[in-house]
């Protein structure tokens, strides 16, 4: 492929213009981070995630043994299909077919599924990074007198209230309230993006370490781990 082609930015991300960055040092490759790297694969090249078809090509199965069969295809100068019709390019298939390997230690197929369905449109999971647990009302009512929280009566039989003991029958009444979003909610959103983000640390090493890439030379580059900690 035409490396000016890989020079133009992604389009739909404004990370993808990270592959215009700077090439490696003698290899002539682009160094990009792992994330830059699986949206171009998707948005660009437009890879797809045929996990049969990727196993009949390089022989693998999810989780075991990805690392020694890239690097056995590297040295025969196989080259793993991406499936499709038109040709791929052959940097986006070894991005297909690693994530198509992922073990399921780091979520195997489904975790592989997310990262190519969040590629597509360059977004991350959501952290509900600015959640924050408010107690609110139900429901409202509106009256003459403004906007009120809605109440509902409520009798308990033997509870005395303070107008009984005036000699006067009264029913009590409360509000029911609830929370827009509860703790357990943001702590599972939390748990779902640090596994995203390991499975993406685990990608990067593959990239490095396994996959004989031509074109790009993927960095030590990474998205924030916990973007819901500031300072």
């Amino acid at each position: 492929m035409n490396m000016a082609v890989l020079e133009r930015p992604l389009v739909g991300t404004a990370r993808g213009a990270a592959l215009t960055g700077v090439r490696a040092p003698r290899s002539g490759r682009l160094a990009v981070g792992v994330l830059d790297l699986i949206e171009w694969a998707f948005q660009r090249e437009k890879v797809g995630l045929d996990f049969d078809e990727i196993e009949r090509e390089t022989g693998a199965r999810p989780g075991i043994g990805m690392e020694y069969l890239m690097m056995q295809q590297a040295q025969l100068g196989c080259r793993v299909q991406g499936g499709g019709t038109s040709p791929r390019h052959h940097d986006a298939d070894m991005v297909a077919a690693s994530l198509a390997c992922l073990p399921e230690i780091y979520g195997g197929r489904r975790m592989a599924v997310q990262i190519a369905e969040l590629a597509r449109v360059g977004e991350r999971p959501d952290c509900l990074m600015e959640a924050e647990q408010r107690c609110a009302p139900l429901d409202w009512r509106g009256t003459k007198h403004g906007r009120f929280a809605a109440v509902e009566v409520c009798r308990v039989p033997g509870l005395r209230w303070p107008a009984d003991q005036l000699g006067k029958r009264a029913d009590g009444s409360w509000c029911p309230v609830g929370y827009s979003v509860t703790g357990r909610e943001i702590a599972a959103a939390r748990r779902r993006y640090l596994s995203w983000y390991g499975a993406l640390l685990h990608l990067r090493h593959i990239f490095q370490a396994a996959c004989h890439l031509t074109s790009f030379v993927v960095t030590e580059a990474m998205p924030p781990r916990t973007p819901w900690q500031r300072g």
